[in-house]
Protein backbone atom coordinates (compact mmCIF):
# COMPACT_ATOMS: atom_id res chain seq x y z
CA UNK A 1 0.00 0.00 0.00
CA UNK A 2 1.21 3.47 -0.57
CA UNK A 3 0.17 6.65 1.60
CA UNK A 4 -0.06 10.48 -0.13
CA UNK A 5 0.06 12.78 2.26
CA UNK A 6 -1.51 16.29 1.46
CA UNK A 7 0.14 18.56 4.40
CA UNK A 8 -1.60 22.14 3.48
CA UNK A 9 0.18 23.78 6.83
CA UNK A 10 -1.15 27.27 7.38
CA UNK A 11 -3.70 26.92 4.49
CA UNK A 12 -7.70 26.44 4.04
CA UNK A 13 -10.68 27.75 4.85
CA UNK A 14 -14.41 25.80 5.04
CA UNK A 15 -14.89 26.59 1.38
CA UNK A 16 -11.64 24.97 0.37
CA UNK A 17 -13.25 21.66 1.17
CA UNK A 18 -13.90 22.00 -2.96
CA UNK A 19 -10.62 20.61 -3.37
CA UNK A 20 -10.78 17.80 -1.49
CA UNK A 21 -14.12 17.03 -2.84
CA UNK A 22 -12.16 17.09 -6.28
CA UNK A 23 -9.21 14.97 -5.34
CA UNK A 24 -11.92 12.44 -3.48
CA UNK A 25 -14.09 11.85 -6.75
CA UNK A 26 -11.18 10.89 -8.20
CA UNK A 27 -9.76 8.27 -6.30
CA UNK A 28 -13.39 6.96 -6.05
CA UNK A 29 -13.14 6.03 -9.90
CA UNK A 30 -9.60 5.63 -10.31
CA UNK A 31 -8.76 1.95 -11.00
CA UNK A 32 -5.54 2.10 -9.31
CA UNK A 33 -7.21 3.11 -6.06
CA UNK A 34 -6.67 -0.10 -4.19
CA UNK A 35 -2.85 0.33 -4.36
CA UNK A 36 -2.74 3.48 -2.30
CA UNK A 37 -4.09 5.35 0.27
CA UNK A 38 -5.07 9.46 0.21
CA UNK A 39 -4.93 11.56 3.32
CA UNK A 40 -5.13 15.29 4.14
CA UNK A 41 -3.92 17.52 7.13
CA UNK A 42 -5.93 20.77 7.09
CA UNK A 43 -5.50 23.21 10.16
CA UNK A 44 -6.70 22.52 13.01
CA UNK A 45 -9.57 24.40 12.25
CA UNK A 46 -11.08 22.91 9.82
CA UNK A 47 -10.47 19.33 11.19
CA UNK A 48 -14.35 18.76 12.38
CA UNK A 49 -15.67 19.65 9.56
CA UNK A 50 -14.02 18.15 6.94
CA UNK A 51 -13.64 15.09 9.61
CA UNK A 52 -16.73 14.63 9.27
CA UNK A 53 -17.89 15.37 5.64
CA UNK A 54 -15.02 12.70 4.50
CA UNK A 55 -16.16 10.00 7.65
CA UNK A 56 -17.67 7.67 5.05
CA UNK A 57 -16.01 8.59 1.72
CA UNK A 58 -12.60 7.79 0.37
CA UNK A 59 -10.21 10.52 2.01
CA UNK A 60 -8.77 10.30 5.41
CA UNK A 61 -8.41 13.38 7.43
CA UNK A 62 -5.65 13.93 10.12
CA UNK A 63 -4.18 16.97 12.04
CA UNK A 64 -0.45 18.77 11.27
CA UNK A 65 0.69 18.57 14.86
CA UNK A 66 -0.68 17.33 18.20
CA UNK A 67 0.21 18.70 21.90
CA UNK A 68 2.52 16.43 24.39
CA UNK A 69 0.16 16.36 26.84
CA UNK A 70 -3.18 13.79 26.92
CA UNK A 71 -6.53 15.02 27.58
CA UNK A 72 -7.20 18.09 28.78
CA UNK A 73 -4.65 20.85 30.70
CA UNK A 74 -4.01 24.26 30.96
CA UNK A 75 -1.54 25.21 28.54
CA UNK A 76 -3.01 28.01 26.18
CA UNK A 77 -3.48 27.09 22.20
CA UNK A 78 -2.91 23.77 22.79
CA UNK A 79 -4.30 20.51 21.17
CA UNK A 80 -4.55 17.30 22.63
CA UNK A 81 -4.38 14.01 20.48
CA UNK A 82 -7.57 12.95 22.59
CA UNK A 83 -9.50 16.11 21.17
CA UNK A 84 -8.16 15.67 17.84
CA UNK A 85 -9.61 12.03 17.74
CA UNK A 86 -12.69 13.10 19.13
CA UNK A 87 -13.58 15.08 16.31
CA UNK A 88 -13.32 12.57 13.91
CA UNK A 89 -9.22 12.87 12.67
CA UNK A 90 -7.42 9.34 12.37
CA UNK A 91 -4.15 10.30 11.65
CA UNK A 92 -1.64 13.28 13.36
CA UNK A 93 1.63 14.33 11.91
CA UNK A 94 4.41 14.28 14.58
CA UNK A 95 8.00 16.02 14.25
CA UNK A 96 7.59 18.02 10.87
CA UNK A 97 11.00 20.22 10.84
CA UNK A 98 8.36 23.53 11.04
CA UNK A 99 7.55 22.17 14.61
CA UNK A 100 11.12 20.92 15.10
CA UNK A 101 12.51 24.45 14.59
CA UNK A 102 9.99 26.53 16.96
CA UNK A 103 11.27 24.02 19.80
CA UNK A 104 10.29 20.11 19.60
CA UNK A 105 12.79 18.00 21.04
CA UNK A 106 13.17 14.80 20.73
CA UNK A 107 11.62 14.32 24.61
CA UNK A 108 8.65 16.25 23.42
CA UNK A 109 8.06 14.13 20.47
CA UNK A 110 8.15 10.86 22.33
CA UNK A 111 5.64 11.85 24.16
CA UNK A 112 3.32 13.30 21.78
CA UNK A 113 3.68 9.62 19.13
CA UNK A 114 2.82 7.82 22.94
CA UNK A 115 -0.54 9.99 23.62
CA UNK A 116 -1.60 10.07 19.91
CA UNK A 117 -1.21 6.09 19.57
CA UNK A 118 -2.87 6.15 23.25
CA UNK A 119 -5.47 7.80 21.45
CA UNK A 120 -5.90 5.46 18.54
CA UNK A 121 -4.73 7.92 16.27
CA UNK A 122 -2.08 6.94 13.59
CA UNK A 123 1.04 8.74 13.61
CA UNK A 124 3.04 10.18 10.40
CA UNK A 125 6.44 10.39 12.07
CA UNK A 126 8.62 13.31 10.03
CA UNK A 127 12.49 13.32 9.89
CA UNK A 128 15.15 14.74 8.12
CA UNK A 129 18.62 16.71 8.32
CA UNK A 130 18.93 20.45 7.01
CA UNK A 131 21.52 21.48 4.58
CA UNK A 132 24.29 22.21 6.99
CA UNK A 133 24.17 18.68 8.34
CA UNK A 134 24.18 17.24 4.70
CA UNK A 135 26.82 18.97 3.56
CA UNK A 136 28.72 17.45 6.98
CA UNK A 137 28.00 14.39 5.84
CA UNK A 138 25.74 13.48 8.99
CA UNK A 139 22.55 12.62 7.04
CA UNK A 140 22.52 8.74 8.40
CA UNK A 141 23.86 10.09 12.11
CA UNK A 142 20.80 12.64 12.26
CA UNK A 143 18.45 10.43 11.11
CA UNK A 144 19.40 7.78 13.39
CA UNK A 145 19.37 9.68 16.36
CA UNK A 146 15.71 11.06 15.84
CA UNK A 147 14.46 7.80 15.15
CA UNK A 148 16.21 6.23 17.80
CA UNK A 149 15.24 9.00 20.56
CA UNK A 150 11.41 8.95 19.59
CA UNK A 151 10.52 5.32 18.59
CA UNK A 152 10.24 2.61 21.18
CA UNK A 153 9.89 -0.87 20.53
CA UNK A 154 6.89 -1.23 22.61
CA UNK A 155 4.56 1.38 20.32
CA UNK A 156 2.27 -0.68 17.85
CA UNK A 157 4.17 -0.40 14.46
CA UNK A 158 1.17 -0.73 12.66
CA UNK A 159 -0.34 2.78 12.98
CA UNK A 160 3.64 4.20 12.59
CA UNK A 161 4.44 5.56 9.49
CA UNK A 162 7.54 7.48 9.07
CA UNK A 163 8.15 10.42 6.60
CA UNK A 164 12.07 11.43 5.54
CA UNK A 165 11.94 14.87 4.80
CA UNK A 166 15.30 16.57 3.71
CA UNK A 167 14.90 20.00 5.10
CA UNK A 168 16.83 21.43 2.54
CA UNK A 169 14.77 20.09 -0.12
CA UNK A 170 11.58 21.83 1.44
CA UNK A 171 9.97 24.09 -0.54
CA UNK A 172 13.22 24.46 -2.61
CA UNK A 173 12.82 22.76 -5.63
CA UNK A 174 15.44 20.32 -5.15
CA UNK A 175 15.33 17.22 -4.56
CA UNK A 176 17.82 14.18 -3.65
CA UNK A 177 19.52 12.22 -6.54
CA UNK A 178 17.33 9.19 -6.84
CA UNK A 179 20.44 6.54 -5.64
CA UNK A 180 20.99 8.66 -2.74
CA UNK A 181 17.41 8.87 -1.66
CA UNK A 182 17.21 5.08 -2.64
CA UNK A 183 20.53 4.43 -0.05
CA UNK A 184 18.35 6.84 2.53
CA UNK A 185 15.44 4.90 3.14
CA UNK A 186 17.23 1.94 3.09
CA UNK A 187 19.34 2.58 5.58
CA UNK A 188 16.03 4.35 7.77
CA UNK A 189 14.31 0.88 6.99
CA UNK A 190 16.84 -0.33 8.54
CA UNK A 191 17.46 1.22 11.41
CA UNK A 192 13.10 1.12 12.31
CA UNK A 193 13.90 -2.55 11.55
CA UNK A 194 16.16 -2.59 14.65
CA UNK A 195 14.20 -0.33 16.78
CA UNK A 196 10.95 -2.39 16.15
CA UNK A 197 13.04 -6.46 15.83
CA UNK A 198 10.46 -6.61 12.80
CA UNK A 199 9.38 -5.35 9.20
CA UNK A 200 10.08 -1.49 9.36
CA UNK A 201 6.65 0.52 8.87
CA UNK A 202 5.92 2.38 5.58
CA UNK A 203 8.51 5.15 5.12
CA UNK A 204 7.59 8.18 2.99
CA UNK A 205 9.51 11.10 0.70
CA UNK A 206 8.68 14.58 1.30
CA UNK A 207 10.06 17.63 -0.14
CA UNK A 208 9.58 19.38 -2.80
CA UNK A 209 7.12 16.77 -4.44
CA UNK A 210 5.33 17.40 -7.96
CA UNK A 211 3.64 16.15 -10.31
CA UNK A 212 6.89 15.86 -12.38
CA UNK A 213 9.53 14.58 -10.57
CA UNK A 214 7.30 11.96 -9.10
CA UNK A 215 8.16 10.49 -12.34
CA UNK A 216 11.99 9.67 -10.83
CA UNK A 217 10.54 8.93 -7.14
CA UNK A 218 8.68 5.82 -8.59
CA UNK A 219 11.94 4.06 -10.01
CA UNK A 220 12.92 4.12 -6.21
CA UNK A 221 10.99 0.62 -4.82
CA UNK A 222 11.95 1.51 -1.23
CA UNK A 223 9.66 4.50 -1.23
CA UNK A 224 5.74 3.47 -0.05
CA UNK A 225 4.67 7.13 -0.55
CA UNK A 226 4.80 10.81 -0.77
CA UNK A 227 4.44 13.46 1.88
CA UNK A 228 3.27 16.55 -0.39
CA UNK A 229 2.96 20.05 0.39
CA UNK A 230 2.96 23.09 -1.81
CA UNK A 231 1.36 21.24 -4.40
CA UNK A 232 -1.44 19.33 -2.15
CA UNK A 233 -3.20 23.36 -2.39
CA UNK A 234 -4.11 22.26 -6.20
CA UNK A 235 -6.86 19.50 -6.85
CA UNK A 236 -4.98 19.08 -10.25
CA UNK A 237 -1.67 18.78 -9.35
CA UNK A 238 -2.08 16.18 -6.32
CA UNK A 239 -4.46 14.06 -8.99
CA UNK A 240 -1.59 14.54 -11.63
CA UNK A 241 0.95 13.50 -9.06
CA UNK A 242 -1.10 10.19 -8.45
CA UNK A 243 -1.68 9.71 -11.93
CA UNK A 244 1.57 10.14 -12.90
CA UNK A 245 3.35 7.62 -10.46
CA UNK A 246 0.72 5.14 -11.48
CA UNK A 247 1.83 5.71 -15.83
Amino acid sequence: MKYFIGNWKMFGIPKSISILKKINSFYSIDKNRNKYKVIFTPPFTLLESYSQFFKKKYLSIGSQNCYQKDQFSSNTAAISSYMIKKVGAEYTLIGHSDNRAEGDTDVILKDKIKFALKNNLKVVFCIGENKLEKRKNKTFRVLKKQLKKALERKFNKKKIIVAYEPIWSIGTGRTPKAKELNKTIKFIKKVLKNIFKQNSPAVLYGGSVDEVNVKKFKEIDEIDGFLIGGASKSSKKFIDIIKNYYR
